[in-house]
């Protein structure tokens, strides 16, 4: 009798303890918004719009180069809101490349997201939030380990810490990951609302205003001219890149509790909130600091924006106002913003890598979830990668060789609307892309130009990113053969 009570109890605890097969539906349309615009928010923000200046030379531009790749942002997201609802499952875009262009595109995909871009991006902001940490302490700008002639500074070695960090919480279960990903995220939307509060209404700088918002010195000289586009283009890349990983919420759709409806929305919410943010912070940043100042000048507003110390826009504004303490305080947001975004970034890869696996065109541990119901392997797998090319430093160079395959892959991917509704119009809808074939037609057309635009402005950052492409070429081909035999009869047999 005692023994027949013990085995439904035996049996429910093996239950327990056996990884589940599926992931459990959790996210919120809250926390996967979240998602969207934490993994969008990392350094870009606080950094770039120096190198934009640069490149366009008057305010007017500096902010139409933000709004073009805004609007271009919440374009893709219109249209990836579509393929969301109508595959909801995890792995997102890999999923919708499969469904339209076969698995060889999917995978090249897939393969360029684990090798480069997400890893790359990872460890960027890994990197960057340890950058800002030296801040506080000093120490770790100097070498903290050697092997040979090998040296590896204390920031490189906080960055893989952080890596590893965040990696282990999100081993624990979904709950965490998106516990850190809210508190994160909000933190910084703060952040970001603070610089604007501050330099637009409690301390604005009179100066500036007169030199940016003066009807000469708002559009500059040349703003209009045609050979202003291809630095326009190439500034556009900056921009884009602090305005990424949106998509990486759809890596997750399988995690959210009613996909078809809030996975669209948060695309759409959260793109829309972050860019409405990056154009009031580089107003903020234009009501503290020149657009365009001179690189030998021994001021922060004698320098402006577009030679600010280290290229640090967001600490050179806030030190206007603050003095040391805006110093301090920018790298403080900084530091919360990488953070927040390395989560989300984190959280959502292994996803894509979970979803290859399944299809047999990854290591096959990658494939399984662990008890918290998690693909623990691909999490561990990504962690991995992540801190070799962190604390080598590589990351940067294969970044901005990658940009050109990135935005190949999000015209494909925007492409796909079109693809299935003329190919399989039967499928259901739920969620239809507003101003379908224009808007999506528009992004597919403005992706393409700032395409052509890089392949003559920057050849050598364009080329280079193809062959890593590429290089999955060899490796499909290892994997789909060996599924094609581990399915044959002979095997079976």
């Amino acid at each position: 009798m005692a023994e027949n009570k013990a085995n439904p109890e035996m049996r429910l605890a093996a239950q327990k303890a056996k990884p589940p097969e599926q992931f459990s539906p959790t996210l919120s349309l809250f926390d996967t918004s979240m998602v969207v615009a934490g993994s969008m928010i990392g350094s870009g923000i606080f950094i770039v719009s120096a190198d934009i200046a640069r490149r366009v030379h008057s305010p007017a531009a500096l902010l139409a180069v933000w709004l073009v790749s805004g609007v271009m942002t919440v374009m893709g997201a219109l249209a990836y809101g579509e393929l969301a609802s109508m595959m909801p499952q995890a792995g997102g875009q890999y999923v919708y490349l499969r469904q339209a262009y076969g698995s060889l595109c999917a995978f090249l995909y897939g393969w360029t997201l684990f090798l480069v871009i997400q890893s790359g991006t990872i460890a960027a902001v890994a990197v960057a939030f340890a950058r800002f940490c030296a801040v506080f302490w000093r120490a770790l700008d100097s070498p903290w380990l050697t092997v040979g002639s090998f040296a590896v500074s204390g920031q490189k070695l906080l960055a893989m810490a952080v890596i590893f960090i965040l990696t282990a919480a999100n081993l624990r279960g979904i709950d965490i990951g998106r516990g850190v990903q809210n508190v994160f995220t909000g933190a910084k939307i703060l952040s970001l609302l603070f610089i604007i509060v501050t330099a637009l209404l409690v301390k604005p700088n009179p100066s500036a205003i007169a030199a940016n918002f003066s009807v000469r010195g708002f559009f500059g000289t040349g703003t209009l001219s045609l050979s202003l586009l291809p630095a326009f283009g190439a500034a556009m890349v900056g921009s884009l890149f602090s305005a990424d990983a949106w998509a990486a919420a759809t890596f997750a759709a399988a995690e959210i509790r009613a996909p078809v409806r809030d996975l669209p929305r948060a695309l759409v919410l959260g793109t829309g909130l972050v860019i409405t943010l990056y154009l009031l912070t580089n107003v903020a940043y234009l009501a503290e600091l020149p657009a365009v100042g001179s690189p030998n000048a021994s001021t922060l507003v004698g320098r402006g924006i577009a030679y600010a110390n280290e290229d640090r826009v967001a600490t050179a504004a806030m030190a206007v106002v603050w003095g040391p303490v805006g110093v301090t305080a920018a790298a403080l947001m900084v530091m919360i913003s990488t953070f927040g975004c390395a989560n989300g970034l984190i959280l959502t890869g292994a996803r894509a890598v979970y979803a290859m696996a399944k299809d047999g065109l990854f290591l096959a541990p990658a494939a399984r979830l662990n008890r918290a119901g998690v693909p623990g392997w691909a999490l561990v797998m990504q962690a991995v990668w992540c801190a070799l090319l962190a604390i080598s430093g590589s990351y940067s160079d294969l970044l901005d060789y990658v940009i050109f395959a990135e935005l190949l892959f999000y015209v494909l991917t925007v492409g796909a609307v079109f693809v299935l509704r003329l190919r399989s119009p039967q499928l259901p809808r739920p969620y239809r892309t507003p101003g379908y074939p224009y808007l999506p037609g528009c992004y597919i057309a403005a992706a393409l130009l700032l395409m052509v635009d890089l392949l003559v402005v920057k050849p050598r950052f364009t080329w280079p990113g193809l062959l890593i492409v590429l290089s999955g070429v060899p490796v499909y081909w290892f994997y789909s053969r060996r599924r094609r035999l581990s399915l044959s009869p002979e095997a079976t047999n």
